[in-house]
This record gives C-alpha cells, sequence and structure tokens, in this order.
C-alpha cells in the first residue's frame, strides 16, 4: 500500500506538454480587479506561478519578476478594463504582450478546472496557440479613447431628450409632432421659456423659426396642455443635463482637434493637394465642429471622404479604430476577416454546412455597415449594387455584402493602392450588363444557340470572348 502511494502522481502536478514549445519564454497572466495571476515555466523558476495586487506598484514588480525570468512574450486575456494599465506598463518595459480574447480560451479544450487560468494561458501561449487581438498603436490608442468617450457623451444626450419629450408628451405638449427635431433652434427656445414659467402657447409660438415649416396655428394648439409642475420638474432637470452634456462633448472636441494637431505636425506632408470635397452638405448633427477633413488628410496622406457615404466624422471615427497602418493586415482578407464581415465557411465532408458571418461587437464593422445602410439612397455604383443585391437576397445579406465591399476599399487606400473614383449607378449598370450577356452568351453556346440583336438584326455568335 505505501509503495502504491509514493509511485502516485502529487495532486496539483502539471503533467508535460504533449506539442512543441515555441515559445519557451512565454508567460501567461490572468487579470482580475484585485489580484493578477502570473505563471511562467516550471524550468525559469522554483514558484512558477504568482500573485500579484492591482496597485501600480505590484505591477512593476510584476514586471520586474518576468524580466528576472527572462520572458520575454506574455499573453494575457481581455478581461473588462483590468488588463489596460498592465499592458501599458509591460509595452513600456519591452515585453511582447498578446492580448487575447475568452473565446480563444474557451475554444482549445483543455483541463482548465484542474489548473489555475494563468497557467492555461502560458500553456496556450508557450506551443503558438493564441493569436493577439488588434491594439493600435498608443497615439491612435489615445485618439480613439477620446472618441468612444464622445460616442457615450452623445448617447447620454439623447437619453436625456428622450425623456423631455416624454415629460412634453405626459403633459400633452405635442412639440415633436410639429417640430422634426426638439433640440433645433425653434424646440430649444421653447424649451427654455417653458422651464423660465412661460405656459401662454401663443407667446411660446413666437419663437418659430422662418426656416420652420409647421404653420403658427399648429405650433399654438400643439403647444396647449397641462403644465403639471411635477413635469415641469423633470423636464427642466433633464435639459439642464443635456446642456452639460452638450458642454462636455465641446470639451471633448477641443482635446480631439488639439490631439490631432499634434499628430499632423509629427506625419510627413502630403505630396499631392487635398482633393475638393465630394459633397457640399453641412456636417450632421452631433459631428465635431472643427475642420476634421483637413487635419485627417494631413495625418492620413489620403482623403477617406472621397469613398461614398464616408464622411469626415465617420472618417475620424473609423481611423481611430483601426488606424492608418493596414500592414498590421497582411491582406485584405485578414482585414475583413477581422472585422467579421468575412463568410465563416463550415465545411464537413465536402459540404457546406453554413457560411453565416461570426456575429462580432467589432465598432469599425459597424461603421461600415451603417455606411452601406446609407448607400442605398444614392446614385453611386455601390449604391446599385445594394440595390441589387438587396433584390436578390435580402437587405441583411446586402448590408453585410457592401460593408464588406467599403472595408476592403478603405483598406486599398489606406495602403495607398488605388485612388478610389465612383463610375456612378450607369457605369455600374452597364458593368453588370455586359456581365449577364456574357453569361447569356455562354448558357446560349452550351445549348446550341445563338443571341440575336433585336436592333441590328445581327446574330452574335456562340464564341464567348
Amino acid at each position: 500500500m505505501s509503495a502504491n502511494r509514493s509511485s502516485r502522481r502529487p495532486k496539483h502536478a502539471k503533467s508535460p506538454s504533449l506539442l512543441k514549445r515555441i515559445n519557451p519564454l512565454a508567460a501567461g497572466i490572468d487579470c482580475g480587479s484585485e489580484h493578477h495571476y502570473v505563471a511562467v515555466s516550471q524550468d525559469l523558476d522554483p514558484e512558477p506561478v504568482r500573485s500579484f495586487r492591482s496597485f501600480t506598484p505590484d505591477l512593476h514588480k510584476l514586471a520586474d519578476w518576468l524580466d528576472s525570468c527572462g520572458i520575454t512574450s506574455v499573453a494575457m486575456e481581455s478581461t473588462g478594463v483590468y488588463w489596460i494599465p498592465l499592458f501599458d506598463i509591460l509595452e513600456e518595459r519591452g515585453f511582447e504582450v498578446i492580448l487575447t480574447c475568452a473565446h480563444d480560451l474557451k475554444s482549445v479544450p483543455g483541463r482548465k478546472s484542474d489548473v489555475l487560468d494563468c497557467q492555461w494561458i502560458q500553456e496556450l501561449h508557450s506551443v503558438g496557440l493564441l493569436r493577439g487581438s488588434f491594439r493600435p498603436d498608443a497615439d491612435i490608442a489615445a485618439l480613439r479613447a477620446y472618441m468612444r468617450h464622445r460616442g457615450s457623451l452623445v448617447a447620454t444626450a439623447a437619453t436625456h431628450v428622450q425623456r423631455m419629450q416624454k415629460a412634453l408628451v405626459q403633459m400633452n405638449v405635442q412639440l415633436h409632432v410639429v417640430l422634426s427635431d426638439i433640440t433645433g433652434v425653434t424646440g430649444m427656445r421653447i424649451l427654455r421659456d417653458i422651464v423660465a414659467g412661460v405656459a401662454d402657447p401663443k407667446a411660446l409660438a413666437e419663437h418659430r423659426d422662418y426656416r420652420c415649416k409647421a404653420p403658427l396655428e399648429d405650433i399654438v394648439a400643439a403647444l396647449t396642455g397641462s403644465y403639471r409642475p411635477e413635469h415641469l420638474f423633470t423636464l427642466r432637470q433633464n435639459l439642464e443635463t443635456y446642456d452639460a452634456c452638450q458642454a462636455q462633448i465641446t470639451a471633448c472636441d477641443a482635446e480631439v482637434e488639439a490631439l490631432l494637431n499634434e499628430l499632423a505636425a509629427k506625419a510627413a506632408t502630403p505630396t499631392d493637394p487635398m482633393p475638393a470635397p465630394r459633397t457640399k452638405r453641412k456636417p450632421r448633427d452631433n459631428a465635431p465642429v472643427f475642420d476634421v477633413r483637413s487635419v485627417l488628410y494631413q495625418l492620413i496622406g489620403v482623403d477617406l471622404t472621397q469613398i461614398d457615404a464616408i464622411g469626415p466624422h465617420t472618417a475620424l471615427k473609423l481611423v481611430s479604430e483601426i488606424g492608418a497602418d493596414m500592414s498590421r493586415w497582411p491582406s485584405e482578407k485578414h482585414f475583413v476577416s477581422w472585422l467579421g464581415l468575412s463568410p465563416n465557411n463550415r465545411i464537413s465532408g465536402g459540404r457546406l454546412i453554413s457560411s453565416r458571418t461570426t456575429p462580432s461587437p467589432n465598432r469599425a464593422a459597424t461603421l461600415f455597415r451603417l455606411s452601406a445602410m446609407a448607400l442605398g439612397r444614392t446614385d453611386t455604383a455601390l449604391g446599385a449594387n445594394y440595390r441589387r443585391l438587396a433584390f436578390r437576397v435580402g437587405k441583411a445579406k446586402a448590408i453585410t455584402a457592401i460593408a464588406r465591399k467599403l472595408a476592403i476599399i478603405v483598406y486599398r487606400v489606406l495602403r495607398g493602392d488605388i485612388t478610389y473614383e465612383d463610375p456612378g449607378a450607369d457605369g455600374y449598370d452597364q458593368m453588370n450588363r455586359s456581365s449577364s450577356l456574357r453569361g447569356l452568351r455562354k448558357r446560349a453556346s452550351k445549348l446550341g444557340y445563338a443571341l440575336v440583336d433585336l436592333e441590328s438584326g445581327q446574330v452574335i455568335s456562340g464564341a464567348v470572348s
């Protein structure tokens, strides 16, 4: 019995890897809100698993320990935002940091319940089974932080607009019926007078702007309601919060403009002059008020706004998400796959089971999809292509297909491979007509027939050029 016990392996011993270790100097980190668990190979330290608190001095101690072990590459799981301070410190210290998502860790089978998470991450990274997530350079990451914060401010302001409209409806003040936007010139004048104590519909209707299409009589009727104090209090507080959000958005725009000017000053001056704007439309609501287009051209050297459905604000958000260095993706196929816009083909037994795109919260992919939706109402080649696909396969698949085309165009433009020029809807229809004609001639040739031009009476042979 005693001999049998001594031959047993310790309960928590780690079994040897069956795969070749291509990263022997690799470490794995499981990030948490209060502690970070770090694992290295058992050959590098007698205590291969250690725990460090999330305080900044402890993070530097973590980096010192990894340096003393000779670690060159570190893999960590993207847990909330807890990984960001540690990522920045390790990157500054010269380590190669691989950020991987939880899905990649779970999709690789392993005895995860018997070992610590950090040991499992280290094991997968040492044998090369983990791939790093995309993270832009520090300058673009700073721009991305500003733009994402700005987006949250815009969303918060929109929430309070909805609450203001709800308070108005509860008072039966149907301002949203006669005004397309209650935060416009006419709407804001009326709202500020209402919270100031004015309840006379005729006096409020005098704030009607000359560009307002609703008649004065309709506005007076819409402003006739029961101005109850509890709803006025709600309206007042939401209006104050909305004004505060607008002030914060203005301050955020100033920071974004300053950062863009600083980055543009470091960039090389473009050799070609900036092209003329594609459209002369006024800036959209909630767009930055400074000249985004000029400073972006100075920064990245190309004008993304020449691409259909991509305005200055959309171009700024795209650059903040993907940067301008397309060498991070080996090819355009890798780029659209990272966006989640490429078909996820599942093949078994030589038969295609599914090709649905993988669900992804990628913000850049969302921008491409929104731009594709706007293309459906334009007289452009991409717009004509969208309408043709929507008729054949439905709008949902058409949006994904056109978003993928937009992503490829942006990739090629940022790489400097092409200068985008829209051939127009007529050009696309002509190209599609030529392609359809070649297909008809090929089918007619296989069936032993020929096509006849009805206008000229000329018989088109079955040969396909």
